[in-house]
């Protein structure tokens, strides 16, 4: 949930442990009342594009440290960061999270496959 009070569900999301820690037990067993640290949507062909980019903006408004967009028909990842424009990669085969989540790093290889 966002500070705006939506809530919203993106495909893939990673919490902060001090995000988890800050859950009541409660409220680990329900939808999480809190926005992702980092998070990945996937474009799926119904998807709009438009709709799924604001979705990211209304991410990174809520405290979203880290959000990619992927597009497989465009083979294109935007990657969204706070304070930022959104910045578009094309056809790339792996991209990382670093700073923000080091370690982390995304094979597009199988998303780009038809």
């Amino acid at each position: 949930m966002g500070r705006d009070g939506a809530n919203r569900a993106p495909d893939a999301a990673w919490l902060s442990p001090e995000q988890i820690a800050s859950l009541t037990p409660e409220q680990r067993r329900k939808f999480l009342p809190l926005c992702p640290f980092f998070l990945i949507e996937v474009k799926s062909p119904n998807d709009r594009l438009r709709t799924l980019q604001d979705k990211l903006e209304e991410y990174i408004d809520n405290g979203c440290q880290l959000g990619r967009l992927v597009d497989p028909e465009s083979k294109q990842v935007h990657v969204y960061r706070p304070g930022q424009p959104p910045h578009v990669f094309d056809n790339l085969r792996t991209i990382s999270a670093d700073p923000k989540l080091p370690g982390f790093v995304l094979d597009l290889g199988p998303v780009w496959r038809p």
